[in-house]
């Protein structure tokens, strides 16, 4: 009889359930054990779901930016005294119907393809129960929500299970007035007020997102601007449409607690200053899921931050044991974490795999405009990393950009001194998201700002602003420019 591979992925979000499908493509026996429901965070309470809300705010800002400008004329019956009102508003609570009902299809979906390549899936909770054993398997202990108990042999085990969001002791959620960002689709009514509290990826995306939706929107950022670990030239352009659209961002102020006063929530600055509002979110990072699961028991060894330590093809310091997505702590994105997983199974499987090459990854901030990154970045370039050339190009210029009424954004491109090959790239513009792929492609092919620039764009496009950078960047090569 032939002997089968067994595979045990504890958690279903993108690194487990890619990992899963990749493992049952290859011939192993594969369990996925998940207590919420395949999709994982990524899918029920984050990506997914901010994602859907941001695409109806998206559509307000659009309403509300551009529409005057492209000479739209919306039929209004408000008063002459109140003609500056609002013409268009949002039913919050069906939005979030929208968002849970989406998010809950997009999890099914992937129950059923997991299925359908032979996985199982069980409902529980998993942990590594003591060392590899002599014929190298690993033992699973699964709790059922009923706390009965099923153990699983493995001969490889792949740990995804996420994190969850960070709370301060002085500043804990509630789920009505105090929220992270995984109650806020529990929300019937817009918050009237809203402090975001973090100016991160996550709490610029709702901050964003709530004042393009109606709220008057606070946004308390610790560091000297809004997304401090983002490329700076970008994070300046968000800041100024927030302020411009409104928004109250505070810089510089740490939180230091958040507390209900009946139908309102005070949140007291560390240099004293109190901010009012009618609720608060509090985006201030993620911790790993990887307490209560035996790991360090059974050889793997943690961060201090709690994150697991893994290295280019997902393997841990246990043998036999990966980890795949966010309990890695390596990039907190769902194509990341589904990469390691797949990873892991192609080298466990022994079929061909590269190791992650992090350099490659794209990634975006789905502000409006939204921001996305690949490969180097300026602070690389800045600190010397690697030593490169930059040519900024703002959308202002595009012939596109002009005739949709497109004012801020702009497409830099980093690239090599001797053989223009493309290092990186930054798009700030509506749907950036779509536009930094041919950038991707040139980082990923090591492809020359020659070639970005030789390639045919449609005009008027707003991609045509990335071959005009490319053919700047040609230029000065040519002309011996730095």
């Amino acid at each position: 009889m032939e002997y089968v591979t067994r595979i045990v992925i504890i958690g279903g979000g993108p690194g487990g359930y890619e990992a899963a499908l990749v493992a049952a493509q290859l011939g192993a026996e594969v369990t996925v054990v998940d207590c919420d429901g395949l999709g994982g965070a990524s899918v029920l309470t984050d990506c997914v779901p901010s994602k859907t809300l941001i695409a109806t705010a998206e559509v307000m800002t659009t309403f509300d930016s551009s529409y005057e400008e492209l000479g739209i004329i919306v039929a209004d019956d408000t008063p002459p005294l109140e003609q500056a009102a609002r013409v268009v508003g949002v039913d919050l609570g069906k939005v979030n119907r929208r968002v849970k009902r989406l998010a809950l299809a997009q999890s099914h979906d992937i129950t059923a393809s997991v299925t359908r390549a032979g996985a199982r899936v069980m409902r529980g909770r998993g942990r590594l129960e003591g060392m590899q054993a002599l014929d190298g398997s690993r033992k699973v202990v699964v709790t059922a929500a009923d706390g009965s108990e099923e153990t699983l042999t493995a001969d490889a085990v792949l740990i995804a299970t996420g994190g969850h969001p960070r709370e301060l002791p002085d500043a804990r959620p509630d789920g009505e007035r105090i929220l992270n960002w995984t109650q806020v689709y529990d929300l019937d009514e817009l918050p009237e007020e809203l402090i975001v509290v973090g100016s991160g990826v996550t709490g610029a995306e709702f901050a964003g997102a709530y004042q393009a939706l109606g709220s008057r929107v606070t946004l308390v950022s610790s560091r000297d601007r809004v997304l401090p670990g983002e490329d700076p030239d970008a994070a300046a352009v968000l800041e100024d449409v927030f302020r411009r659209r409104g928004m109250n961002v505070m810089a510089r102020s740490r939180a230091q607690s958040a507390k209900r006063v009946g139908d309102r929530v005070e949140v007291t600055l560390a240099d004293g200053r109190v901010i009012t509002g009618s609720h608060c979110l509090m985006a201030v990072g993620a911790i790993p899921n990887s307490e209560g699961m035996g790991l360090e028991e059974a050889g793997v060894r943690l961060r201090d931050s709690g994150h697991i330590w893994t290295d280019k093809v997902s393997r841990t310091t246990a043998p036999g044991v990966y980890a795949a997505g966010d309990v890695t702590g390596v990039f907190a994105l769902a194509s990341v974490a589904a990469m390691q997983g797949r990873i892991a199974m192609y080298h466990f499987l022994g079929d061909a795999v590269a190791p992650l090459n992090l350099k490659t990854v794209s990634s975006n901030v789905f502000t409006d405009p939204e921001i996305a990154t690949v490969g180097y970045s300026q602070a690389d370039v800045d600190s010397g990393k690697i030593d490169a050339r930059v040519v900024k190009l703002p959308l202002l210029r595009n012939p596109r950009a002009k005739m949709q009424g497109i004012r801020d954004g702009f497409v830099k491109i980093f690239c090599r001194p001797g053989t223009g090959i493309v290092v990186g790239g930054v798009v700030v513009a509506p749907r950036a998201s779509e536009l930094i792929h041919p950038i991707s492609i040139a980082v990923d092919n090591n492809l020359t700002v020659e070639q970005i620039a030789n390639a045919f764009t449609v005009y008027p496009s707003l991609s045509g602003s990335i071959a005009e950078v490319a053919r700047q960047l040609h230029t000065r090569k040519a002309g011996g420019e730095a």
